[in-house]
């Protein structure tokens, strides 16, 4: 589930958008409406648009083109920092493209899981003639063994209409983990230790 939530300032404009995300086991995302409230013009013009191409960049084909990997992004190493009481390595990151979907700015890598714990940064090109400027964080947190997003937060400069801010909340993760060996063994006997 995520939770969407935009402020204007300018435009008195608030809203909340809540929506469900299934991940099917090819990666790709399907996204459904479940509520929203405030301004209602924000799910339509800038959640959808959001998620529409989030959905696409789920495709495989997409995916490849903005993995944050090698072929995609040059790094460079500035230092170790802490990061919510666990030490983490601090990168640098330059897209090889100017591409919308990529960024550039730094990561966090977790020193002892190396997972992603911390983005912040711009896209590395802007993503409409409207938007002056984004800048996002997005933070990232460990359950179980699996690292998942838990907010992003971003501030946008649009020519017209000022700064909104958007926050986005992770929430009630449910992954399809395989099944521990003790619980594999258990289903082999039949549900008997």
């Amino acid at each position: 589930m995520r939770r969407y939530i935009l402020d204007n300032e300018l435009t008195h404009k608030h809203a909340e958008i809540l929506v469900h995300i299934d991940c099917g086991a090819d990666g790709i995302k399907h996204f459904e409406l479940v509520s929203q409230s405030g301004w209602k013009g924000a799910y339509k013009h800038v959640v959808s648009k959001m998620l529409e191409s989030e959905a696409e960049a789920s495709h495989p084909d997409v995916r490849s083109r903005i993995r944050l990997g090698p072929e995609n992004y040059e790094f460079h190493m500035l230092r170790s920092a802490l990061l919510d009481d666990r030490i983490a390595y601090l990168l640098e990151v330059t897209p090889r493209r100017r591409e919308e979907r990529l960024f550039e700015g730094r990561v966090w890598i977790d020193a002892q899981d190396y997972a992603v714990a911390r983005i912040e940064g711009e896209p590395a090109r802007n993503p409409s003639f409207w938007i002056r400027s984004v800048h996002f964080t997005h933070t990232y947190q460990k359950s179980g063994p699996i690292w998942f997003p838990v907010t992003t937060e971003s501030v946008n400069e649009v020519r017209i209409f000022g700064a909104t801010t958007l926050t986005i909340d992770y929430f009630d993760y449910k992954p399809n983990l395989p099944p521990s060996p003790d619980t594999a063994r258990a289903d082999a006997e039949g549900g008997q230790k």
